[in-house]
């Protein structure tokens, strides 16, 4: 049985994506108030009456990360105690994800840590995309749904009909997510990158595994961070023999130099959504290119709200 009420309500991460959200369920964004005190402290007040309501707090996790995680946790918190009935948390982008397990001696797990943070602050539900490690949905005791960009990103590439394709994995980590990609995008054949990290956003590129020359090469990933693994992975592919090489990743985290490095690479384009709003310098870039979920995540909200499968949006 479905809920009475449905409101919707968005911290400062990505507003342009929660109205757009907004606009695909024919409502309209909850007022509420977001300041900072002159100490750095953020002052929040929900400006509506939710009691009864089914709310949906639409707050990607992106840099600045953890304001906009704070922002996040207040404004449950904030719902929780104004007697909403349900709160789900969308997040559209999973700010700590890569930090799923102890790789190191005495470091945390970063992606339970928050997952225990969104449920104490009020909780009910997560909806989120693309998590860098889906085993994460098992760091909380409160349902998640676990939603994918793939057919956005594919719709894209299918439209272009490039012949000749071969579906790039930039690592063995996402092979099962580049297998998949390959599969429905008219069932392309599938390349791998083997590749050595020796410390964090340090990748040195060793192999290609599988047969790129002649072939339109498409690198598919889960986020693009400094670009530096891209740029390398693209560089080994061509000196390989590849025709050309565009890339495609859900969440464009771009950190650093990431948009200089893509700039100044063989990539024809890199194509992203915007999970996470593209910067500026981002926005100029000729080679950058951002679709749109907000369609997906409306109706997975819609589905969510009105008790029904949310599976038939999964891939």
């Amino acid at each position: 049985m479905s809920h009475d009420r449905l409101q919707l309500f968005t911290g400062n991460a990505n507003p342009a994506l929660s109205q757009e959200i907004a606009q695909g369920l024919n409502t309209t964004l909850g007022a509420c108030t977001v300041r900072q005190f002159a100490d750095g402290e953020i002052h929040l007040q929900i400006q509506e009456n939710v009691r009864g309501a089914d709310v949906f707090v639409i707050q990607p996790t992106c840099k600045p990360v953890e304001r906009n995680l704070m922002e996040l946790l207040l404004m449950m918190q904030a719902l929780k105690l104004a007697s909403a009935e349900r709160i789900t948390a969308v997040l559209p982008y999973y700010g700590y994800a890569r930090q799923d397990r102890k790789d190191k001696p005495r470091v945390p797990i970063s992606a339970k840590l928050v997952a225990g943070l969104l449920e104490s602050a009020g909780a009910d539900r997560v909806l989120t995309l693309d998590l860098h490690a889906a085993q994460i949905q098992g760091f909380f005791d409160i349902p998640v749904d676990h939603l994918y960009a793939s057919p956005v990103l594919i719709e894209y590439f299918r439209a272009q009909n490039l012949p000749d394709v071969t579906v790039v994995s930039p690592d063995a980590g996402g092979v099962e997510r580049a297998r998949a990609f390959a599969k429905r995008l008219n069932s392309s054949p599938l390349a791998i990158i083997d590749k050595r990290r020796e410390e964090a956003n340090v990748a040195e590129v060793m192999n290609v595994v599988g047969d790129v020359e002649g072939r339109h090469c498409l690198l598919v990933d889960d986020l693009i961070d400094t670009a530096g693994t891209l740029v390398k992975g693209a560089e080994a592919l061509i000196e390989k023999g590849a025709a050309s090489v565009s890339a495609c990743a859900t969440h464009a985290v771009l950190s650093g130099p990431a948009v200089e490095r893509i700039e100044a690479s063989g990539l024809k384009e890199v194509v992203f959504t915007n999970s996470i709003p593209l910067a500026d310098e981002a926005k100029r870039s000729s080679r950058i290119k951002s679709l749109s979920v907000g369609h997906l995540l409306a109706e997975a909200i819609r589905s969510i709200h009105e008790e029904t499968s949310v599976s038939v949006l999964f891939i």
